[in-house]
């Protein structure tokens, strides 16, 4: 089934989880809100094998970067356990922003990639295309890995056999 991760309404037509998780980024508007910056929802929660502790992954696109810095902090720094972070991700700048949310812990990750071009967004497409393939043992296989405590990419290396490193090999898979 293809569904369009760009736009939240799919959320509405999915588990439990993904439900409140549509009412929240919709009630706070946090994607209203992000709407210049291209949010994209991305991670476990919108190809459903998130854990209950699982974090909301919102990725961006910024043109300016101290821009993006004053607009995320006037918006979010006054929400519980606020932390920003600049780094570099794979030679792109990179902002780092996490905050908690009505007990939901939030992270915007900012790039100047377009977010449908970031290795969130890519991961997430090959990962929903390999749990739509390989059905729901599958599925389960990698849940009961990120329960045993492994981190998603990580967890389909392991099932699919993969050898290096994880992320990279979760995008080799896309070409």
């Amino acid at each position: 089934m293809d569904i369009d991760f760009t736009q939240l309404g799919y959320l509405l037509q999915g588990n439990d989880r993904q439900k409140k998780v549509y009412e929240l980024l919709y009630k706070n508007k946090v994607f209203e809100i992000l709407k210049e910056f291209s949010p994209i929802l991305v991670g476990t929660v919108p190809i459903g094998i998130d854990l209950p502790e699982s974090d909301l992954d919102i990725l961006c696109q910024f043109e300016d970067q101290d821009e993006f810095i004053r607009f995320v902090r006037f918006h979010f720094d006054n929400k519980p356990q606020f932390k920003l972070k600049v780094q570099s991700t794979y030679e792109f700048p990179t902002v780092v922003v996490n905050f908690i949310l009505e007990d939901v812990q939030i992270e915007i990750f900012g790039q100047t990639l377009p977010t449908n071009q970031q290795n969130g967004y890519l991961h997430m497409l090959v990962e929903h295309k390999l749990l739509q393939e390989y059905g729901s043992k599958f599925k389960e296989r990698i849940i009961d890995l990120k329960r045993k405590g492994l981190k998603t990419e990580p967890a389909f290396a392991q099932v699919l056999g993969l050898s290096g490193d994880p992320y990279r090999a979760i995008l080799n898979l896309a070409k």
